[in-house]
């Protein structure tokens, strides 16, 4: 047999390094999944559109002062018997020319985390003048303002508030412009268009403990009507936070989830 010249074998053995190679490659890595909710989630939104929603934490006006991981939409999403319980509430509300407005619903660990990062972070306190004016942020683990798990990731916990029938909207906060007290006067804080409660959402104060009694008239009527309407109907009020409010018997007690806050996560049809 008639000898390959030295071009042709060089070529040929190359080649056969070649798909030696390839045949030996690990094959990449797939992306993992992201988690899906339980067949039981619900969107507020597809039982009661007329509840209103103002995702705090899926944009930059929040304690932490940036979209928070894992809200990528702005949507409430709830285990079905709490959202249905809500229904229930916004019915009784509307009669009395009231509509409900959540600030946030079910949370992902990945934000509880976010948070847990940001209290760790001393030195990043620039939206401390709105949301905790009068705590040391090194005390925030110590007073219970800050923790590593959440009922909210539960499912069945919501924040939320009352607007006044007709709603106006909420200007738009812009980052960065000059920051108000949560605890300062209606007039004089950031212009929610909910109706005054004694102080704004998230407001780490002990003003904001839903029977404190510093908080008088109209303001302490309007905590008063959220809590009665929202005990009679099954939920449970944090006594530090007048917003926040857990449906019970919860469906997932001891379960803290992490998919994302995003109508893909649900299963079916959204």
């Amino acid at each position: 047999m008639t000898p390959l010249p030295r071009t042709v074998r060089a070529l040929v053995t190359a080649a056969l390094t070649a798909l030696l190679t390839l045949g030996t490659t690990t094959a990449p890595a797939r992306a993992t999944p992201e988690p899906q909710a339980p067949a039981d989630f619900v969107a507020l939104d597809s039982v009661d559109p007329t509840i209103l929603e103002e995702i705090r934490y899926a944009a930059p006006h929040n304690f932490v002062g940036e979209p928070i991981d894992g809200y990528r939409q702005p949507l409430c999403l709830l285990t079905r018997p709490a959202a249905e319980a809500l229904h229930r509430a916004q019915n009784r509300l509307r009669r009395q020319g009231y509509t409900l407005k959540v600030y946030d619903c079910y949370r992902p660990q990945r934000a509880v985390d976010h948070f847990v990062r940001w209290a760790k972070d001393i030195d990043d306190q620039r939206m401390k003048a709105e949301f905790y004016p009068q705590v040391d942020k090194s005390r925030l683990f110590l007073d219970g303002y800050i923790a590593e798990k959440s009922g909210h990731s539960r499912g069945s916990t919501m924040d939320l508030t009352l607007v006044e029938l007709p709603a106006k909207p909420t200007r738009p906060y812009v980052p960065g412009e000059p920051l108000v007290p949560c605890y300062a006067p209606k007039g004089e804080r950031f212009p929610d268009n909910s109706v005054d409660m004694g102080t704004g959402y998230d407001c780490f104060d002990t003003l904001a403990h839903t029977d404190d009694p510093r908080v008088t008239g109209a303001p302490r009527a309007r905590r008063q009507l959220l809590k009665s309407t929202l005990e009679g109907l099954g939920f449970v009020n944090l006594a530090e936070e007048w917003w926040h409010y857990t449906y019970q018997p919860e469906p997932y007690p001891d379960t803290y989830f992490d998919f994302p806050v995003s109508r893909a996560s649900l299963p079916g049809p959204r």
